[in-house]
């Protein structure tokens, strides 16, 4: 079964989501995912919840390319910010045609977290939308236990794990957990590639993940060891952020090389390596 791949807003965050689904169509990708808010302040804000405009451009490149929206982000539930905070944004994902909303939940307190994940799952039912949580190192949901036990508590049929390979392995979870989830939990990956080595702390950790992530190949994360963990056929989005080398090639021409060369890596003898039939999934 052949993997389809999204192209992260964060790889090309400079593009606006027009230019970024034009450069998506350029290169070959089948979808985008387009970042709604931001999640700094430094960052470049598409407001597509509100500029009209913005909308019907993005709307008419949608048309023009045949890309699709895979998902939205972020849905960050903190505790400032409830599931009521984003029913505006989730009704423009929906008018964009995105199947998934990034979420995280950076909330110290674990009972709040799960009933506003919870109650963003029923809010996103009628607009056809998954809530993907994403498990981020330095956060308060830190790893893929904690990540599971939330969404096997809120029991919600569009609740799902996003799993990005990069904070799977900063926060060093486990292959053999991985393996004994649900694999209807999982219906998409985030893939890039970093140094084996981890960074010294948060501040370094979270410049990385924005900043120098690697293409596939390039780093040491044992990437299809994970794959090989998640069922076949899932979309592959690249959030491979790397400033030095846009800086060389422009946007265009390094969301054009991450595609390739990820192909490239994930695909030769990927049948070989795949151990999806385990029998320890439940």
């Amino acid at each position: 079964m052949r993997n389809l791949y999204s192209l992260a807003h964060l790889t090309a965050l400079g593009l606006s989501p027009p230019q970024l689904i034009d450069a998506a169509s350029d290169a070959g990708y089948e979808y985008v995912g387009l970042r709604l808010n931001r999640t700094t302040p430094e960052e470049p804000l598409y407001d597509l919840v509100n500029d009209r405009m913005l909308m019907r451009e993005t709307k008419t490149s949608l048309a023009r390319s045949g890309i699709k929206v895979w998902d939205i982000e972020a849905a960050r539930m903190d505790p400032s910010r409830d599931h009521l905070h984003y029913q505006a944004f989730l009704e423009a994902g929906a008018e964009l045609g995105a199947r998934h909303v990034l979420t995280q939940l950076p909330d110290p307190e674990k009972s709040r977290a799960v009933d506003r994940f919870g109650a963003l799952c029923d809010m996103a039912q009628p607009l056809n939308l998954n809530i993907s949580l994403e498990f981020v190192s330095w956060t308060e949901t830190p790893g893929l236990v904690e990540a599971a036990r939330i969404v096997r508590e809120v029991n919600r049929p569009n609740a799902s794990i996003l799993l990005d390979v990069l904070h799977f392995d900063r926060s060093c979870s486990d292959l053999t957990f991985l393996r004994a989830l649900p694999p209807g939990w999982f219906k998409w990956i985030q893939v890039c590639d970093a140094p084996a080595d981890h960074p010294p702390g948060p501040a370094e950790a979270i410049y990385t993940a924005r900043c120098e992530r690697l293409i596939p190949g390039e780093g040491g994360i044992d990437i299809k060891s994970i794959l090989a963990c998640l069922p076949e056929g899932i979309v592959y989005s690249l959030e491979i952020p790397n400033d030095p080398s846009v800086r060389k090639v422009g946007f265009r021409g390094y969301v054009r090389r991450a595609l390739n060369e990820t192909k490239l890596h994930l695909e030769a003898n990927r049948l070989s390596n795949r151990h999806f039939d385990q029998p320890a999934r439940r």
